[in-house]
Parts: C-alpha cells; structure tokens; sequence
C-alpha cells in the first residue's frame, strides 16, 4: 500500500517558527502560488508615505497590470481592509499609466469582513485570498484559495450607458473609418452569422458590437479605422491563441486585460490569407461567451 501522510491544518498568527515575512518570502520566491497568473515580483515592504509599508508589489510582465498585496496572518479585520486599500490608492496614483489591483490575503477571511470587502468590489478592484497552512509529516505547505475574485466589468453596451451612445453606419464609413474598412467589418461579421445567423451588427460611437433578439451580445466588437478594422475576439489570454496570430504575422496591440479581449490589426489582405484563423477566433469566442 502506498504511504499517505494526512497533512493538519496549523495556525501561523502565533506559530513560534513560521512567520509573516516567512510567507513573504514564499511568496516573493515564487509569486504564481497566489493563482493570479505569471506574476513578478516588483517590490517588497514597499514605503509608502505617511502610510507604513506596502507587503509586495507584484506585476504581470505583459500587461504590466500591478497588484498591492497585504498579507495578515489569523483572520482579517479592518485595519487589514483600509491598509489594502489605502496602499492601492497611492500606488495607483503614483503610477497612474498601470491597471493596478489590490489584493487582501489572510488566514482566515470571515463571512462578515468578505461581505465588507464585496461591497468594495463594486468600486474598486480587489481581489481576497484565502491562506491555509498545513503540516504535512516534516513539511509545511500552503494554500491559497481566492474567495473573491476582481469584478469584471462588461464592455459598455452591455450596460445601460450603452442607450446614451448609439449611433448608425454612416459615422462609422464617413468619421471613424471609411466604406472600405466598414465593407472589410462586414465580410468579418459574415463568419459570426455563419454560426450565429441571427445575430446582427449594433453600431455604437465606441465600437460596433453584437446584438441578437434585442439584447448586446458582444463576444466580438469592431473597431473600423481609416487603413485596418480593430478586430476584438472576447477571449482568455493563452499560449495556444498568442501562437496562433504570432505564427500568422498578425499584428496585435496590447491584450485588454481589464475588459478581457484580444486587440487584432486586420486588414483585407490579412483577411484573406487567414479567413480561417478568423474563423476559429469568431468560435472560440462564442463558445467561451456561450459556454
């Protein structure tokens, strides 16, 4: 029979061995334990001005999206909320040109403070993460589980804002693009009804999106501009796709982490040697949209 050894739940707040700058410097070590991504390590027991020191400053090395975590060892309280706050406040103030999250990870985060902290998450991004540690025979393990993940926020005609910036083909042929890039938007929008007959072009001031039975349906948007149209699959950042559109020659710009799509240059001949590169991204946005 192969061994098993039943690891037990242990408390760090008043453990006489592993302590707060301990996890710091397992967290500092390797960063991607937390389960916020290919993160990097930025800075640690960061000074902030009249406001005691920031735990670590992690960064996403392609977005250059910043998170402000504050550890606290037992359960959260108040303070713990108001520092991490506080120190993403300054830090996204000094850095204003960086997406920046704040990140409160505890021992123990209870019903009554992830309620507090959800209340929050409306306004500002926050993320909660729970840390548990555990003995497992000689060793020390931890967990860290995320119990309240950043709000995603939808694109604009997905809300009711969307009612205040309607507008109609013309803008976009004559202001934005020209009939040539909008013609070119519409040999795309053909292989979204190849999968999604019903589905009908929406023409808004900001993009062009996706409307069916009445209702925004925005999986992919378009942006028709005077040489390319800005085409935006709503889809996760991976390896597979980035190898895709790089094996392509495909011209992107910067992934939209914050709304969560791919921002690709498309021109009529990019659409016509890689028809069906467009195509899968057309699906695999709906199915990711779909489920």
């Amino acid at each position: 029979m192969t061994a098993y050894t039943r690891p037990k739940r242990i408390s760090l707040k008043n453990h006489p061995v592993y302590s707060e700058n301990w996890v710091q410097d397992i967290i500092a070590d390797d960063p991607t334990i937390l389960g916020l991504g290919d993160l990097v390590l930025r800075d640690r027991e960061r000074i902030q001005t009249r406001a005691g020191r920031l735990d670590l400053l992690l960064q996403d090395p392609e977005t250059y999206k910043r998170y402000e975590v504050e550890l606290q060892l037992g359960a959260t309280d108040e303070t713990h909320i108001i520092r991490s706050i506080e120190y993403w406040d300054i830090e996204r103030k000094r850095y204003p040109q960086y997406e920046h999250c704040a990140v409160l990870v505890a021992e123990d985060i209870t019903s009554r403070f992830l309620n507090v902290v959800s209340l929050f998450n409306g306004a500002l991004p926050i993320i909660a993460i729970q840390m548990q540690a555990y003995q497992v025979g000689e060793h020390v393990t931890l967990v860290f589980t995320k119990v309240l993940d950043e709000l995603q926020r939808g694109l604009v005609d997905e809300d009711e804002d969307a009612i205040s910036a309607p507008t109609d083909r013309a803008y976009w042929e004559k202001d934005k693009g020209t009939p040539k890039t909008v013609a070119l938007m519409d040999r795309m929008f053909e292989l979204v009804k190849e999968a999604d007959p019903e589905s009908e072009l929406k023409y808004n001031k900001f993009y062009v999106g996706l409307i069916k039975e009445g209702r925004a349906k925005n999986y992919v948007a378009f942006r028709p501009k005077k040489a390319f149209v800005l085409f935006e699959p709503k889809l996760p950042r991976t390896e597979e796709t980035d190898a895709m559109l790089e094996d392509a020659g495909i011209e992107t710009l910067e992934y939209a982490a914050r709304w969560g799509n791919y921002r690709i240059r498309v021109t009529d001949s990019d659409f016509k040697a890689h028809k069906e590169l467009f195509r899968t991204l057309i699906e695999k946005a709906r199915t990711y949209r779909e489920g």
